[in-house]
């Protein structure tokens, strides 16, 4: 006979209590939750081993995607976190203040939280998990990085055995189709961004998503897992895409690269390089031809190389799939002793490395520089002196012909991998030569090899 604890019957129900769960925030992320729970009841359950239940909402308004029938509803979260009968909050809410409220009030309380809100993660997740800790109770949050990719799970299990040496992300799904649809069809930054904006992909204010927020805050998660050291969103360094033109992403084209927006982690002797920015990519690497609104992050670890996971990186039922997948691994853990479940950050809380993170003047990178020369004879042997005498070697120049309206040639440059400040002190040299007109535009390279 088979044992009737926690397995499955013939007609598919469980001998054991079902786990009950309770929703907040009924929007995309939220109404995508409830129907892939309802739908794949049965399978889920079976993979669980445990029947979950949907024992309460809480929505300030019906989704018209979501038939609710009759799973209570009400508009108070705190009213979900208090109530004695659920297991499990989902906080889909987003945001700092209210979220973080939310979560505290649910693990006070005994809850087990699961979250698909990334800037709560990178912003309170030391705070949070500590709580978690004290109260013997899991956070689970694989919905906060790159949506239905299972990319944590990746890193803080499957790679477990490895030394993580870097990762590489296109983790914001809205500045990747900018960046696509400026390359296949040369288009200017802000038509793409109103065409982002009334298809959904980016908000009314797009700031987060143009200006690597939203991505450096993905980051922040996956270096912490990555290399064993606290969440600190506060050093990330962040630059957007808003300043960058039609003409760099064709010359980019030309000497063999895609630009991508990109958020880079790099273990180094002297510190993690925690950083998101335009950069070059070789056209040849699986992650340059990440294109619309797909995510893709690369991890390379000394055992296993280099691993490239792709995906929806965000929509209604992509995202739940990473949060119902938190469901299940929390149900699983739910009889098992807290100090033996795999730790929130992959490391043990008390061996968390204190290695710091490198201010991007110390980071190193290859660079792309556009210099806009005017028609003078010497100018290029000017900047060639300008970088010899700072260590800087150039790896390929392309110089193009001058521009009708205003005369100057524009001169573009691709150096061999360098310090930051190295870079920083050639441009302000650059800048102050009479045959340079306004300001370079420098754009780091990385092979990704």
């Amino acid at each position: 006979m088979r044992p009737s604890a926690g397995r499955g019957r013939g007609n598919g129900e469980y001998s054991v209590k079902p786990v009950k769960v309770g929703i907040c925030g009924l929007g995309t992320v939220g109404g995508g939750t409830f129907n892939v729970l309802k739908r794949n009841a049965d399978e889920i359950s079976r993979r669980a081993g445990r029947g979950i239940e949907v024992a309460q909402i809480a929505a300030r308004r019906p989704n018209p995607k979501v038939d609710t029938g009759s799973t209570p509803i009400t508009a108070d979260i705190f009213e979900v976190a208090s109530n004695p009968d659920i297991d499990i909050v989902i906080e889909l809410i987003g945001g700092y203040t209210l979220a973080r409220d939310l979560v505290l009030k649910a693990i006070e309380n005994g809850k087990h939280v699961i979250t698909a809100n990334k800037a709560l993660i990178a912003v309170h997740g030391n705070e949070l998990f500590a709580k978690a800790r004290e109260k013997g109770v899991i956070i689970a949050f694989e919905a906060a990085v790159a949506g239905g990719i299972p990319v944590i799970k990746a890193i803080r299990e499957g790679l477990a055995g490895n030394q993580i040496n870097w990762l590489a992300g296109i983790i914001n799904g809205t500045g990747n189709f900018i960046l696509s649809e400026m390359r296949e069809k040369g288009r200017t930054f802000e038509d793409v961004l109103q065409e982002a904006q009334a298809l959904g992909y980016a908000e009314a204010d797009p700031t987060f998503d143009v200006e690597g927020i939203d991505a450096a805050h993905k980051l922040t998660i996956l270096a912490s897992i990555a290399f064993g050291i606290p969440l600190q969103f506060d050093k990330a360094y962040t630059e957007g895409i808003t300043r960058l033109t039609t003409a760099d992403v064709n010359y980019a084209e030309a000497l063999g690269y895609r630009i991508k927006h990109l958020g880079v982690a790099r273990r180094t002797a002297a510190g993690i390089e925690l950083r998101v920015h335009p950069t070059l990519i070789p056209a040849d690497r699986l992650i340059a031809n990440v294109n619309g609104v797909m995510n893709a992050v690369m991890v390379n670890g000394d055992a296993v190389g280099s691993t490239l996971y792709y995906g929806a990186g965000a929509g209604m039922e992509p995202t739940a799939s990473a949060v119902v997948a938190d469901v299940v691994d929390v149900v699983r853990a739910l009889t098992t002793d807290p100090h033996n479940r795999v730790p929130h950050l992959a490391f043990q809380p008390d061996s968390l490395s204190d290695h710091p993170i490198l201010p991007i003047a110390e980071c190193e990178s290859a660079y792309y520089l556009r210099i806009q020369a005017k028609d003078l004879p010497g100018v290029l042997a000017q900047v060639a002196s300008i970088l010899s005498d700072r260590g800087i070697n150039i790896e390929s120049i392309m110089q193009k012909e001058a521009e009708e309206q205003d005369g100057l040639v524009p001169m573009i440059l691709v150096t061999h991998r360098v310090q930051e400040a190295r870079i920083d002190d050639a441009i302000t040299a650059l800048e102050a030569l009479e045959g340079v007109s306004g300001d370079v535009v420098r754009i780091r390279v990385e092979q990704l090899n």
